[in-house]
Formats: structure tokens, C-alpha cells, sequence
């Protein structure tokens, strides 16, 4: 049976049942197969299955029939449930619409009984609420908010009800009490404000943060912001300027005006930020007010200090400097018997007596200078920023005419005073020039004076009539100093020159223009000439380098002058012979080719024309006629061109005379 029912398969097809069946069966199968077809057995093979099938089916039927039998009894069992369920439900329903008809009749009662309710409980709540609010009034009016609603920072929207509802309130009531509640607002809004060092910028912060809120809960809030500010300079700032300045007021000049002047300008500064906001009418006028009433009380004396300070503190660092030196001040123009001495000694060169020695100090610091300057223009900024605009004038005046008094007096003056007093006199020998020095500092820290006057005074005076007075001491200043200077340069010229004699004298023989041998005559130009043109290049070095500009050109050209005089008036003291007269020929040459380092074309000419007069000492006497009407010699008095043939050694010869008759 089992093997029967393995060839059943789905889906079930006769023909492939029967071949199936076959194939199993054994001698079923071709002839070609493994073993030999045998009907006989497979006719056996299939009256055995057929009964098998049979079977198979008579006991598939009975299956069948108790199954049925079965769905039957189910079927009745299932009929007889669903009865009894719908007998169930149909009471279910009954019930349920007995309670939907007892629960409204409930919902009616409880309707009616909160109507009942409400009737009472609305006046009672409305009691409680405006008993907080009451509540809520009297903390506002007692500056003291304790109601955790207004302290804790998560329930600002309830708070900002009750605010909103107070505010509907406070407008019922009478103007002070509106004005208090302001101030207590004010007074409020400022606590926890001021945290950080800086209260200038906390409270731009915090009138920042105010001005956002107040116009949402103050009908003028233009006005409630006014006087927030308002309590802020004249109470926060008008405190912490006063500490900040009191302790140092008495005690130390430079830090209460540094300070001064620090929190003058943060407070201005302050004040710009709060235009922005709208105040009213004249906020400008307002704002300004506030910072007067802050400072007024420094301001008014603020320049006096100022003077004090910057004349104290520029005599200190003079002191300091003098005393680094180990130098004590000379009193300048006391009316002394010295001092008289030393005066005309400048002015007329006479030996009055030994000259100051100052040991080649200038007695002139750039870095007191810088100081000098430095503190001016700090005190120059400070009187821009703290003098009333009235006083702004002449305020910068009185503290230019303090850096005049030190820097241009007591330092720039007094070295050149101490520099014309150590110019040795013209006759001394060897001597140390260190005047130009002087001359070069000088230049250097006056053009430091004139930028300072340029940059930080002008735009102080430039609309006042303090400017004509400013340039008018100025002008006198830089009169003075150019005065001392050239007395200085035309005795440091006079020492030049002077220095040039004492070479010419000790250096130049007579027999160097007027050699025992002619013919054995070695040298291209004498020792005195190399030794002058050596220290001549030196003083012109340093001419060019204590100067600039014209000033240059008009000393050199002094100089070069003087040069040629000096040169000229020597070579009148000899007497020349032939070869003398060439020697003196390339002497001049090398002044000239010095002359040239002058760059002065006025200094040139003169050197070439001493050249050419200098040919008349060698020239043929057949050709003095020639030479003297020559280019160079034409324009020249005749006395000049005669004084040179004089002092030719042959000069008194009947026919040098006759040729030049």
C-alpha cells in the first residue's frame, strides 16, 4: 500500500500513473532493457495493484463517511453557540442603552451643579487674583521682589503677565506712584549688571538690554531710558570716577592725569554709543550735561596741574640727563665779569682768555629731546580732549610755551651757549672744533620741535589768534638760534682758518719758493700745502655732514672764501724764484683741485684766477702783457696783477720792469 500510494503525484494523470507503474514493475520494461519483458508478471503486477486500489479506496470511503459525520455534529454544535451569543448580545444592547440613559441623566445633573458652582467660585477666584496682584504691587512698591514667579528665570512669561497686568493697573493710578514704580524698575534692572572690570562697557550693555524691553512695558519709554542713564553717570560712574581719582589727585601728578584723561574719554565714548538711543528732544545737551556734573570738578583745574606736571616732569629729565654727564649748569647771561668776558670774546674774537673746555660734549640728547617731546605731546592730547573748547586755545599755548622753556631754552639754547663758549679763539693751535656738532644735533632736533609744532599744536590754534602768537615766539625762537649759530660757524670758520695760518707758518719755508739749487728741485708742491689740503678736506667732510641744504653751500662758500683769501695773502709774503714760481704754480694747483671738494663754483673761479696770477711769477717777461690781458686776468685791477709781478725774484731787473710799464 505504501508503494501504491507513493505513485500517486500531483497533479494525478492516468497515462503517467500506468507508466509509472510499469517501470517499477520488474520484467516490465522493453526488450532492450536489463531484463526480458514478462507480460505474465506484469498482468500479475496489475490485478494485485487493482486490488490494492480497491482496498485503498473502500477505506478511503469509510474516512470519508466519519468525517462528514463528524462536520455534522460540529456544524449543529456551532449553530447552537451562535444562538446562544446573539440571545447575549441582544441583552448586552438592552443594558447598554439603560446606561447611555443613566449616564446623561448624571451629565445633566453635573452640568447643572457646575453652573452652580461657577456662580460661586468666579467672584472667589477673581478675590484671589487680584489679591495677588496686590501682593505682586506691594513687592514693586518695596523694591524687593520675593515671589518666586519674578525670581525664577523659567516662568518670565507669567511674570511678564503680571507685569503687563500691574503696568494696566499703574495706569489708574496717580503720577507719583507711576514715578515710583520707574524708579524701582530703574533700581531693579541694574541689579547683577555690573560684573565684569569694565562698568563703561556694562553699562552700554545694560542700557542696550533696557532699551529693547522698556518701550514694551512704559508708555514713554524715551523718558524712563533718560533716566535710567541718567541714574547710571550720577551715581554708578560719578562713583567710580571719584574713587579712581581722589587716591592719586594729591599724591602723583602723572597718574591722576592719565587717569583723568582715560576715563574722560571712556565716558565720552560711552555717551556716543548712547545717541544711538532715543532720549528725547536734545540729547546731546543731555549726555553733555552728565559728563560735566561727573568731571566739572577736575576740569576746572585741570590745566594747572597739567603746567605743573609737564614742567616738573621736563626738569626732571633735563636734571637727570645734566646730572648723567656729571655736569653742572652754567648760568647763562648773569651779568658775571665772565660772562661779560665771554660775550665779547664771541662776538669780536678777541683772546678774552681761555675758552670752556667741554670736551667734545654737545651738551644735546636726542633721547631728552624724545622725552620732552613725547610728554608734550601727551599733554597736547590731553588739552584736546579735557580743555573746554573756549579754552582749548590758549591751554595749548601755555603748554607750548613750557616745551619752548626746556626743550628750546633750557637744552637747545644752553648747549649752544656752552658750544660758543668752548670755541677756542682763532689764534689757538691744535684745537678741537666740536661746534658743528652742536650745529648737526641742533638742525636734527629742531626739525623734531617744527613736526611737533606742525602736527600736534596747529590743530589746536589754527582758528584762534593764538596762531599769530604762536608763530611769532616761534619765529623768535628760530631767529635766536640761527643768530648763535652763525656767530658759532663764523668763529668755527675764524678756528679753521686760524688752524691753516699755524700750518702755513710752521710747514712753509722761504726757501721752498726760492730753492738754493734750482736745479735739483724734487718735489711736485710742499709739505704745507699737503698738510693744508689734508685738514681742509677733513673740515669740509664735516661741514657737509653737521648740515643740509643751503645751509651747506652758504658755509662752504664762506669758508672757500676765506680759504682764498688766507691762501692769497700768504703767497704775498714770498718772494719767487723761477723754479719757486713753478713750485708755487702746483701748489695753487692742489688748493684748487681741493677747492673742487666744495662744489661752489663761485670758490672754483676764485681758485682758478689765484692759478692764473700765479703764472705770472714764471712767465716770460716778453709775455706779461700777453698773460695779464689774458681771459682769466683781464677783468682784474691792475694793482692785484702788479703785486704779483713784484714778487718775482727778478722783478727789480730794468727789463721785467720796462715789459710791464
Amino acid at each position: 500500500m505504501a508503494t501504491t500510494a507513493e505513485l500517486f503525484e500531483e497533479p494525478f494523470v492516468a497515462d503517467e500513473y500506468i507508466e509509472r507503474l510499469v517501470w517499477r514493475t520488474p520484467g516490465g520494461g522493453s526488450r532492450g532493457g536489463p531484463e526480458a519483458f514478462d507480460p505474465k508478471r506484469l498482468l500479475e503486477e496489475f490485478v494485485n495493484h487493482i486490488q490494492e486500489l480497491q482496498i485503498m479506496d473502500e477505506r478511503i470511503q469509510r474516512k470519508v463517511e466519519k468525517l462528514e459525520q463528524q462536520c455534522q455534529k460540529e456544524a449543529k454544535e456551532f449553530a447552537k453557540k451562535v444562538q446562544e451569543l446573539q440571545k447575549s448580545n441582544q441583552v448586552a444592547f438592552q443594558h447598554f442603552q439603560e446606561l447611555d440613559e443613566h449616564i446623561s441623566y448624571v451629565a445633566t445633573k453635573v452640568c447643572h451643579l457646575g453652573d452652580q458652582l461657577e456662580g460661586v467660585n468666579t467672584p472667589r477666584q477673581r478675590a484671589v487674583e487680584a489679591q495677588k496682584l496686590m501682593k505682586y504691587f506691594n513687592e514693586f512698591l518695596d523694591g524687593e521682589l520675593k515671589s518666586d514667579v519674578f525670581t525664577n528665570s523659567e516662568k518670565i512669561k507669567e511674570a511678564a503677565d503680571i507685569i503687563q497686568k500691574l503696568h494696566l493697573i499703574a495706569q489708574e493710578l496717580p503720577f507719583d506712584g507711576y514715578s515710583h514704580c520707574v524708579d524701582v524698575y530703574i533700581k531693579q534692572c541694574q541689579e547683577g549688571a555690573y560684573l565684569r572690570n569694565d562698568i563703561f562697557e556694562d553699562a552700554a550693555i545694560l542700557c542696550q538690554r533696557v532699551n529693547k524691553q522698556v518701550g514694551d512695558i512704559f508708555s514713554n519709554p524715551e523718558t524712563v531710558l533718560a533716566k535710567l542713564i541718567q541714574n547710571v553717570f550720577e551715581i554708578k560712574l560719578q562713583s567710580f570716577v571719584k574713587d579712581q581719582l581722589e587716591e592719586c589727585r594729591k599724591s602723583d601728578a602723572e597718574q591722576y592725569l592719565k587717569s583723568l584723561y582715560d576715563l574722560y574719554t571712556r565716558t565720552t565714548n560711552l555717551s556716543s554709543k548712547l545717541m544711538e538711543f532715543n532720549l528725547g528732544t536734545d540729547k546731546q545737551t543731555f549726555l553733555s550735561k552728565l559728563i560735566k556734573s561727573i568731571f566739572i570738578s577736575y576740569l576746572e583745574n585741570y590745566i594747572e596741574v597739567e603746567t605743573g606736571y609737564l614742567k616738573s616732569r621736563s626738569a626732571m629729565i633735563l636734571q637727570r640727563y645734566y646730572d648723567s654727564k656729571n655736569h653742572q649748569k652754567r648760568s647763562i647771561g648773569t651779568g658775571g665779569i665772565q660772562d661779560l668776558k665771554e660775550r665779547i670774546r664771541q662776538r669780536t674774537n678777541l683772546p678774552l682768555g681761555p675758552s670752556i673746555d667741554t670736551h667734545g660734549e654737545t651738551f644735546l640728547s636726542q633721547e631728552v629731546v624724545v622725552n620732552l617731546l613725547q610728554e608734550t605731546k601727551q599733554a597736547f592730547e590731553r588739552c584736546h580732549r579735557l580743555s573746554d573748547p573756549s579754552d582749548l586755545p590758549r591751554n595749548a599755548f601755555r603748554i607750548f610755551t613750557i616745551l619752548v622753556e626746556f626743550l628750546c631754552i633750557e637744552h637747545i639754547d644752553y648747549a649752544l651757549e656752552t658750544g660758543l663758549a668752548g670755541i677756542p679763539s682763532s689764534d689757538s693751535r691744535n684745537a678741537n672744533l666740536y661746534f658743528l656738532d652742536v650745529v648737526q644735533q641742533a638742525n636734527t632736533i629742531f626739525h623734531l620741535f617744527d613736526k611737533q609744532f606742525n602736527d600736534h599744536l596747529m590743530p589746536l590754534i589754527s582758528s584762534s589768534p593764538k596762531l599769530s602768537e604762536c608763530l611769532q615766539k616761534k619765529k623768535e625762537i628760530i631767529e635766536q638760534m640761527e643768530m648763535k649759530l652763525d656767530t658759532g660757524i663764523d668763529r668755527t670758520l675764524n678756528c679753521m682758518i686760524g688752524q691753516m695760518k699755524h700750518i702755513l707758518a710752521a710747514e712753509q719755508k722761504k726757501t721752498d719758493f726760492k730753492p738754493e739749487d734750482e736745479n735739483n728741485v724734487l718735489i711736485q708742491y710742499t709739505n704745507a700745502c699737503v698738510k693744508v689740503c689734508t685738514y681742509v678736506r677733513k673740515q669740509v667732510e664735516k661741514i657737509k655732514n653737521s648740515m643740509d641744504g643751503k645751509n651747506v653751500d652758504t658755509v662752504l662758500m664762506e669758508l672757500g672764501v676765506r680759504f682764498h683769501r688766507l691762501i692769497y695773502e700768504h703767497l704775498q709774503q714770498y718772494s719767487y724764484s723761477c723754479m719757486g714760481g713753478m713750485l708755487a704754480i702746483c701748489d695753487v694747483a692742489e688748493y684748487r683741485k681741493c677747492a673742487k671738494d666744495f662744489k661752489i663754483p663761485m670758490v672754483l673761479h676764485l681758485f682758478d684766477t689765484l692759478h692764473a696770477l700765479c703764472n705770472l711769477l714764471v712767465v716770460a717777461p716778453d709775455n706779461l702783457k700777453q698773460v695779464c690781458s689774458g681771459e682769466q686776468l683781464a677783468n682784474l685791477d691792475k694793482n692785484i696783477l702788479h703785486s704779483f709781478v713784484q714778487l718775482r725774484a727778478d722783478y727789480r731787473s730794468a727789463r721785467l720792469a720796462r715789459h710791464f710799464s
